[in-house]
Protein backbone atom coordinates (compact mmCIF):
# COMPACT_ATOMS: atom_id res chain seq x y z
CA UNK A 1 0.00 0.00 0.00
CA UNK A 2 1.97 3.18 -1.10
CA UNK A 3 1.50 6.47 -0.65
CA UNK A 4 0.72 7.65 -3.85
CA UNK A 5 -2.39 4.75 -4.13
CA UNK A 6 -2.93 5.98 -0.42
CA UNK A 7 -3.31 9.71 -0.98
CA UNK A 8 -5.29 8.83 -4.61
CA UNK A 9 -7.71 6.82 -2.95
CA UNK A 10 -8.70 9.70 -0.37
CA UNK A 11 -8.27 12.01 -3.58
CA UNK A 12 -11.05 10.17 -5.36
CA UNK A 13 -13.05 10.14 -2.36
CA UNK A 14 -12.83 14.00 -1.57
CA UNK A 15 -13.82 14.68 -5.21
CA UNK A 16 -17.24 12.69 -4.92
CA UNK A 17 -18.10 14.64 -1.50
CA UNK A 18 -16.89 17.84 -2.80
CA UNK A 19 -18.67 17.47 -6.49
CA UNK A 20 -22.20 17.62 -3.90
CA UNK A 21 -21.21 20.45 -2.37
CA UNK A 22 -21.09 18.64 1.19
CA UNK A 23 -17.83 20.71 2.24
CA UNK A 24 -19.84 24.44 2.02
CA UNK A 25 -20.53 26.16 4.81
CA UNK A 26 -23.66 26.55 6.18
CA UNK A 27 -24.27 30.07 7.87
CA UNK A 28 -28.23 29.88 8.02
CA UNK A 29 -27.61 26.44 9.62
CA UNK A 30 -25.42 27.66 12.26
CA UNK A 31 -27.00 30.86 13.26
CA UNK A 32 -30.71 29.08 13.37
CA UNK A 33 -28.57 26.43 16.07
CA UNK A 34 -26.55 29.05 17.51
CA UNK A 35 -29.73 31.48 18.26
CA UNK A 36 -31.92 27.89 19.56
CA UNK A 37 -28.92 26.81 21.70
CA UNK A 38 -28.31 30.14 22.98
CA UNK A 39 -31.80 30.88 23.70
CA UNK A 40 -32.74 27.76 25.75
CA UNK A 41 -28.98 28.28 27.88
CA UNK A 42 -30.63 31.86 28.65
CA UNK A 43 -33.74 30.36 29.54
CA UNK A 44 -32.32 27.84 31.77
CA UNK A 45 -30.81 29.90 34.04
CA UNK A 46 -33.86 32.37 33.93
CA UNK A 47 -35.65 29.79 35.11
CA UNK A 48 -33.01 28.45 37.74
CA UNK A 49 -33.49 32.03 39.26
CA UNK A 50 -37.67 32.19 39.39
CA UNK A 51 -37.82 28.72 40.92
CA UNK A 52 -35.97 29.58 43.53
CA UNK A 53 -34.48 27.36 46.57
CA UNK A 54 -36.07 24.45 46.71
CA UNK A 55 -35.00 20.67 45.84
CA UNK A 56 -36.77 21.06 42.23
CA UNK A 57 -33.54 22.40 41.13
CA UNK A 58 -32.31 19.04 40.76
CA UNK A 59 -34.18 18.68 37.87
CA UNK A 60 -33.23 21.55 36.44
CA UNK A 61 -29.09 20.69 37.05
CA UNK A 62 -30.17 17.72 34.97
CA UNK A 63 -32.14 20.00 31.71
CA UNK A 64 -29.14 22.45 32.28
CA UNK A 65 -26.04 19.70 31.79
CA UNK A 66 -28.15 18.66 28.24
CA UNK A 67 -28.00 21.99 27.82
CA UNK A 68 -24.35 22.36 28.54
CA UNK A 69 -23.54 19.53 26.31
CA UNK A 70 -25.35 21.02 23.32
CA UNK A 71 -23.09 24.13 23.61
CA UNK A 72 -19.64 22.31 24.04
CA UNK A 73 -21.02 20.28 20.64
CA UNK A 74 -21.30 23.81 18.87
CA UNK A 75 -17.55 24.65 20.04
CA UNK A 76 -16.55 21.29 18.84
CA UNK A 77 -17.97 22.29 15.62
CA UNK A 78 -16.18 25.56 15.65
CA UNK A 79 -13.14 24.17 16.63
CA UNK A 80 -13.20 22.12 12.94
CA UNK A 81 -13.71 25.45 11.67
CA UNK A 82 -17.15 24.22 10.82
CA UNK A 83 -19.19 27.46 11.49
CA UNK A 84 -16.77 30.50 10.82
CA UNK A 85 -14.08 30.33 7.61
CA UNK A 86 -12.02 33.22 9.40
CA UNK A 87 -9.69 32.55 12.87
CA UNK A 88 -10.70 35.37 14.73
CA UNK A 89 -14.43 34.84 14.55
CA UNK A 90 -14.05 31.08 15.56
CA UNK A 91 -11.93 31.91 18.81
CA UNK A 92 -14.13 34.41 19.92
CA UNK A 93 -16.87 31.98 19.68
CA UNK A 94 -15.08 29.25 20.85
CA UNK A 95 -13.93 31.21 23.94
CA UNK A 96 -17.98 32.06 24.48
CA UNK A 97 -19.06 28.48 24.17
CA UNK A 98 -16.31 26.99 25.99
CA UNK A 99 -14.83 29.39 28.79
CA UNK A 100 -17.59 31.68 29.29
CA UNK A 101 -20.23 29.50 29.21
CA UNK A 102 -19.11 26.24 30.42
CA UNK A 103 -16.07 26.64 31.99
CA UNK A 104 -13.81 24.77 30.14
CA UNK A 105 -10.65 26.12 28.25
CA UNK A 106 -11.36 26.26 24.46
CA UNK A 107 -7.71 25.99 23.56
CA UNK A 108 -6.45 23.56 25.77
CA UNK A 109 -9.29 21.69 24.28
CA UNK A 110 -8.45 22.66 20.37
CA UNK A 111 -5.15 21.47 20.66
CA UNK A 112 -5.75 18.23 22.45
CA UNK A 113 -8.75 17.43 19.86
CA UNK A 114 -6.18 18.21 17.08
CA UNK A 115 -4.18 15.99 18.21
CA UNK A 116 -6.53 13.34 18.37
CA UNK A 117 -7.47 13.39 14.79
CA UNK A 118 -4.68 13.77 13.71
CA UNK A 119 -2.84 10.27 15.22
CA UNK A 120 -6.77 8.77 15.65
CA UNK A 121 -6.79 5.95 18.67
CA UNK A 122 -2.37 6.09 18.01
CA UNK A 123 -1.05 4.63 21.53
CA UNK A 124 1.86 7.28 21.46
CA UNK A 125 0.38 10.13 20.01
CA UNK A 126 -3.42 10.03 20.41
CA UNK A 127 -3.89 12.23 23.61
CA UNK A 128 -7.59 10.57 24.46
CA UNK A 129 -5.65 6.99 24.89
CA UNK A 130 -2.96 8.30 27.19
CA UNK A 131 -2.60 5.53 29.53
CA UNK A 132 -3.74 7.32 33.40
CA UNK A 133 -5.95 5.55 36.30
CA UNK A 134 -7.12 3.90 33.23
CA UNK A 135 -6.01 2.25 29.80
CA UNK A 136 -7.23 1.19 26.62
CA UNK A 137 -5.42 -1.49 25.43
CA UNK A 138 -4.14 -4.58 26.67
CA UNK A 139 -0.48 -3.04 25.96
CA UNK A 140 -0.99 -0.67 28.33
CA UNK A 141 -2.73 -2.87 30.60
CA UNK A 142 0.49 -5.12 31.02
CA UNK A 143 2.52 -2.28 31.52
CA UNK A 144 0.72 -0.74 34.14
CA UNK A 145 2.10 -0.05 37.34
CA UNK A 146 1.16 1.27 40.41
CA UNK A 147 -2.25 2.01 42.07
CA UNK A 148 -3.77 2.07 38.39
CA UNK A 149 -3.47 -1.73 38.74
CA UNK A 150 -6.66 -1.90 40.78
CA UNK A 151 -8.27 0.52 38.49
CA UNK A 152 -7.46 -1.66 35.47
CA UNK A 153 -8.60 -4.67 37.06
CA UNK A 154 -11.88 -3.43 37.21
CA UNK A 155 -12.12 -0.56 34.92
CA UNK A 156 -15.00 -1.63 32.57
CA UNK A 157 -17.54 -1.68 36.18
CA UNK A 158 -15.99 1.65 36.92
CA UNK A 159 -15.52 3.62 33.40
CA UNK A 160 -19.00 4.94 34.04
CA UNK A 161 -19.20 6.20 37.29
CA UNK A 162 -15.64 7.85 36.53
CA UNK A 163 -17.42 9.92 33.71
CA UNK A 164 -19.29 11.23 37.00
CA UNK A 165 -16.31 13.44 37.69
CA UNK A 166 -15.54 14.05 33.92
CA UNK A 167 -17.34 17.24 33.78
CA UNK A 168 -14.79 18.78 36.91
CA UNK A 169 -11.86 17.47 35.16
CA UNK A 170 -12.94 19.36 31.93
CA UNK A 171 -13.01 22.44 34.27
CA UNK A 172 -9.88 21.69 35.98
CA UNK A 173 -8.26 21.05 32.96
CA UNK A 174 -9.30 24.48 31.14
CA UNK A 175 -8.14 26.25 34.71
CA UNK A 176 -4.55 24.34 34.25
CA UNK A 177 -4.17 25.36 30.80
CA UNK A 178 -4.11 29.22 31.97
CA UNK A 179 -1.80 28.49 34.93
CA UNK A 180 0.79 26.89 32.92
CA UNK A 181 3.15 28.58 30.30
CA UNK A 182 2.52 28.60 26.77
CA UNK A 183 -1.81 28.67 25.83
CA UNK A 184 -2.30 31.29 23.11
CA UNK A 185 -4.17 34.01 24.02
CA UNK A 186 -3.69 33.02 27.77
CA UNK A 187 -4.91 35.87 29.24
CA UNK A 188 -8.07 35.97 27.67
CA UNK A 189 -8.65 32.63 28.18
CA UNK A 190 -7.91 33.41 31.72
CA UNK A 191 -10.10 36.17 32.58
CA UNK A 192 -13.37 33.98 30.65
CA UNK A 193 -12.90 31.44 32.99
CA UNK A 194 -12.13 33.57 35.99
CA UNK A 195 -15.97 35.33 34.90
CA UNK A 196 -17.73 31.73 34.28
CA UNK A 197 -16.95 30.43 38.05
CA UNK A 198 -17.58 33.68 40.04
CA UNK A 199 -20.55 33.98 37.55
CA UNK A 200 -21.76 30.12 38.30
CA UNK A 201 -20.93 30.09 41.84
CA UNK A 202 -22.85 33.38 42.61
CA UNK A 203 -25.59 32.89 40.61
CA UNK A 204 -26.07 28.82 42.57
CA UNK A 205 -25.17 30.39 46.32
CA UNK A 206 -27.06 33.07 45.59
CA UNK A 207 -30.05 31.15 44.37
CA UNK A 208 -30.19 28.16 46.84
CA UNK A 209 -29.59 27.62 50.37
CA UNK A 210 -25.82 26.09 50.47
CA UNK A 211 -26.51 22.50 51.07
CA UNK A 212 -28.74 22.57 47.54
CA UNK A 213 -26.24 25.08 45.95
CA UNK A 214 -23.59 22.10 46.52
CA UNK A 215 -26.22 19.42 45.62
CA UNK A 216 -26.83 21.16 42.29
CA UNK A 217 -23.21 21.21 41.30
CA UNK A 218 -22.42 18.09 41.84
CA UNK A 219 -25.95 16.75 39.68
CA UNK A 220 -25.10 19.55 37.07
CA UNK A 221 -21.01 18.87 36.43
CA UNK A 222 -21.99 14.97 37.02
CA UNK A 223 -24.59 14.49 34.39
CA UNK A 224 -22.59 16.62 31.86
CA UNK A 225 -19.46 14.51 32.55
CA UNK A 226 -21.29 11.07 31.63
CA UNK A 227 -23.29 13.09 28.65
CA UNK A 228 -20.05 14.21 27.00
CA UNK A 229 -18.22 10.84 27.98
CA UNK A 230 -21.56 9.11 26.46
CA UNK A 231 -21.18 11.28 23.25
CA UNK A 232 -17.12 10.43 22.78
CA UNK A 233 -16.69 7.41 24.10
CA UNK A 234 -18.40 5.19 21.58
CA UNK A 235 -16.17 6.69 18.74
CA UNK A 236 -13.01 5.01 19.37
CA UNK A 237 -12.86 3.09 22.34
CA UNK A 238 -12.98 -0.62 21.47
CA UNK A 239 -12.08 -0.25 18.27
CA UNK A 240 -8.11 -1.00 16.67
CA UNK A 241 -5.20 0.70 17.90
CA UNK A 242 -1.90 1.99 16.21
CA UNK A 243 1.85 1.86 17.39
CA UNK A 244 4.61 3.38 15.83
CA UNK A 245 5.16 3.93 12.68
CA UNK A 246 2.12 3.20 10.23
CA UNK A 247 2.42 2.47 6.46
CA UNK A 248 -1.62 3.31 6.78
CA UNK A 249 -2.96 6.16 4.48
CA UNK A 250 -4.83 9.05 5.69
CA UNK A 251 -8.26 7.23 4.28
CA UNK A 252 -7.53 3.74 6.24
CA UNK A 253 -6.23 5.45 9.37
CA UNK A 254 -9.41 7.21 10.24
CA UNK A 255 -11.89 4.60 9.17
CA UNK A 256 -10.29 1.82 10.98
CA UNK A 257 -10.41 3.21 14.08
CA UNK A 258 -13.60 5.10 14.29
CA UNK A 259 -16.90 3.58 15.01
CA UNK A 260 -20.24 5.21 13.39
CA UNK A 261 -23.33 4.85 15.77
CA UNK A 262 -26.86 4.31 13.60
CA UNK A 263 -29.79 6.01 14.54
CA UNK A 264 -32.52 8.41 14.03
CA UNK A 265 -32.87 12.30 14.55
CA UNK A 266 -32.49 11.93 18.36
CA UNK A 267 -29.41 10.09 17.83
CA UNK A 268 -28.01 12.95 15.72
CA UNK A 269 -29.24 15.40 17.86
CA UNK A 270 -28.09 13.59 21.21
CA UNK A 271 -24.55 12.91 19.82
CA UNK A 272 -24.24 16.02 17.38
CA UNK A 273 -23.51 14.40 14.35
CA UNK A 274 -20.79 12.90 16.38
CA UNK A 275 -22.22 9.53 15.73
CA UNK A 276 -20.90 9.60 12.03
CA UNK A 277 -17.52 9.46 13.14
CA UNK A 278 -16.01 8.29 10.55
CA UNK A 279 -17.37 10.70 8.06
CA UNK A 280 -16.10 13.63 10.81
CA UNK A 281 -12.34 12.14 10.98
CA UNK A 282 -12.55 12.04 6.99
CA UNK A 283 -13.95 15.13 7.00
CA UNK A 284 -13.29 17.25 9.97
CA UNK A 285 -14.34 20.34 8.65
CA UNK A 286 -17.44 19.12 7.08
CA UNK A 287 -20.74 20.91 8.53
CA UNK A 288 -22.32 18.63 11.04
CA UNK A 289 -25.48 19.03 8.87
CA UNK A 290 -23.73 17.45 5.97
CA UNK A 291 -22.35 14.46 7.64
CA UNK A 292 -25.76 12.07 7.39
CA UNK A 293 -25.42 12.62 2.90
CA UNK A 294 -22.04 11.92 3.50
CA UNK A 295 -22.12 8.87 4.71
CA UNK A 296 -23.30 6.60 2.13
CA UNK A 297 -21.04 8.43 0.05
CA UNK A 298 -18.14 7.15 1.92
CA UNK A 299 -19.26 3.43 3.12
CA UNK A 300 -19.91 2.75 -0.45
CA UNK A 301 -16.72 3.89 -1.65
CA UNK A 302 -15.19 1.69 1.41
CA UNK A 303 -16.71 -1.00 0.21
CA UNK A 304 -15.38 -0.78 -3.62
CA UNK A 305 -12.30 -0.80 -1.79
CA UNK A 306 -12.40 -3.41 0.37
CA UNK A 307 -12.21 -1.10 3.79
CA UNK A 308 -13.89 -2.68 6.98
CA UNK A 309 -16.98 0.52 7.80
CA UNK A 310 -17.90 -0.14 11.59
CA UNK A 311 -21.37 0.78 12.21
CA UNK A 312 -23.94 0.15 15.39
CA UNK A 313 -26.39 1.25 17.87
CA UNK A 314 -25.67 3.10 20.98
CA UNK A 315 -25.81 0.34 23.36
CA UNK A 316 -23.89 -2.23 21.32
CA UNK A 317 -21.12 0.87 20.99
CA UNK A 318 -20.71 0.97 24.10
CA UNK A 319 -20.91 -2.79 25.07
CA UNK A 320 -17.89 -2.86 22.47
CA UNK A 321 -16.07 0.20 24.11
CA UNK A 322 -16.46 -1.64 27.77
CA UNK A 323 -15.22 -4.82 26.46
CA UNK A 324 -12.65 -3.47 25.51
CA UNK A 325 -11.63 -2.15 29.29
CA UNK A 326 -12.65 -5.73 30.50
CA UNK A 327 -10.16 -7.08 28.88
CA UNK A 328 -7.39 -5.16 29.20
CA UNK A 329 -7.19 -6.35 32.87
CA UNK A 330 -7.85 -9.55 31.99
CA UNK A 331 -4.16 -10.34 33.00
CA UNK A 332 -4.81 -9.03 36.64
CA UNK A 333 -7.88 -10.27 37.41
CA UNK A 334 -6.50 -14.04 36.49
CA UNK A 335 -3.10 -13.70 36.09
CA UNK A 336 -0.73 -16.55 34.56
CA UNK A 337 -1.02 -20.29 37.34
CA UNK A 338 2.76 -20.16 37.02
CA UNK A 339 3.26 -16.76 38.58
CA UNK A 340 0.43 -17.42 40.94
CA UNK A 341 2.11 -20.42 42.29
CA UNK A 342 5.45 -18.75 42.47
CA UNK A 343 4.39 -15.99 44.33
CA UNK A 344 2.53 -18.41 46.76
CA UNK A 345 5.58 -19.84 47.41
Amino acid sequence: MGDSKAGSDFAELSRRVRAVGLMSHRPGYYTLRFMLVGAVFAASWTGFVLIGDTWIQMLMAVFMAIVSAQVALLGHDLAHRQVFRGRAATERAGWFTGNLANGMGYGWWTEKHNRHHANPNHEELDPDVSPGLFVWTERQGRAAQGVSRFFIKYEAQLFFPALLFEGFNLNWSGIRSVLTPGLRNRGVEAVLLAAHLAAYLTAVFLVLSPGKAIAFILVHKAVWGVYMGSVFAPNHKGMPTLTGDTELDYLRKQVLTSRNVKGGWFTNFALGGLNYQIEHHLFPGMPSVHLGRAQPIVRDFCAEKGIPYRETGLIQSWREALAQLHRNGEHLRHPPQGRATSSAG
